[in-house]
């Protein structure tokens, strides 16, 4: 079944107009928007425990005035085709996140009361990567063997435990600048849930470090108003070498799996296999955001 049959099966359960539905966006999800200001999300096969937390960490966040996506008020995720299918409030206009504003965002989240009994689950960083790394079509084996070999030996490292940091906290998981929405009131909004967990704060603020020591986007005037912000500088903490790798090796997976369903990025892939191979030389790295 295509996307677009699965959003029309979606859309007609709940009386929502499908065939005047517009792409947001073809990704890691399938983004499109319906008439009367509904987005609908429909998630790759196999992610219904990811969507279900989504809805329920969306409710969460509301309850403690956390400003987020809104999850509509219809018995969902539903799923078509082994295919999770989920319903939300449009956004106002809205641009993309400073880092900043992240920061403070991010603040205001860690100093929540850390939802134990809420069903979030714990921080899993490797989730999904054995999967991509082996099925990919878009390296070589060499290099499907080396990515394989320090996705183990960073599970390894991982396992053995983080050195003393900050206090476990709601965490976002992939709080990037896209995935923060700003409006014209200036009020910023959480993005794509699937990754909340309870884990280290660490693990939210490497995702703005590594844009300023891992790739250069991040001036250090930029990454120190958001270390001001917040008021912790990651890169100075034990564990932050650890995290910012797996970081590294996520981003460069989720590419590779792109590359593997379509060849226009395989370039990159292979750039950023490159890099962490250490064939481009040290950070910071040119990697060309993918969507």
């Amino acid at each position: 079944m295509t996307v677009a049959s699965i959003l029309a099966v979606a859309c007609r359960r709940y009386g929502f107009d499908s065939d005047a539905a517009e792409v947001i966006r073809l990704g890691e999800n399938a983004l499109y928007r319906c008439p009367g200001g509904v987005v609908v999300r429909i998630a790759r096969a196999g992610q219904q425990a990811s969507a279900v937390r989504e809805i329920r960490v969306a409710r969460w966040l509301a309850s403690h005035g956390i400003p987020a996506v809104e999850a509509l008020e219809v018995d969902q995720p539903l799923l078509v085709e082994d295919r999770p299918v989920t319903f939300w409030r449009e956004l106002p206009a809205h641009r993309a996140g400073t880092p900043v504003e992240i920061a403070a965002l991010l603040r205001r989240l860690h100093d929540l009361p850390v939802p134990r009994q809420e069903g979030f689950g714990m921080l899993a960083p490797f989730v999904r990567l054995p999967e991509r790394l082996s099925a990919s079509t878009a390296v070589d084996v060499g290099d499907r063997e080396w990515l394989l070999d320090r996705l183990a030996q960073l599970t390894a490292r991982w396992e053995e435990g983080l050195p003393a940091g900050l206090a476990e906290a709601a965490v976002h998981g992939d709080l990037w600048s896209g995935n923060l929405a700003v409006d014209d009131a200036g009020v910023a909004r959480l993005l794509d849930l699937e990754r909340f967990s309870v884990g280290p704060p660490e693990w939210d603020l490497v995702s703005t470090a590594i844009k300023h020591t891992s790739f250069g986007k991040l001036s250090a005037e930029e990454y120190g108003a958001f270390v001001a912000v917040y008021g912790v500088d990651v890169t100075g903490w034990d564990g932050y070498a650890l995290l910012r790798d797996i970081r590294e090796l996520r981003m460069t997976s989720y590419v590779i799996q792109l590359a593997s369903e379509n060849p226009v990025h395989a370039r990159e892939a292979r750039w950023r296999v490159d890099c962490l191979r250490g064939r481009n030389g040290p950070r910071p790295w040119n990697w060309t955001p993918c969507p």
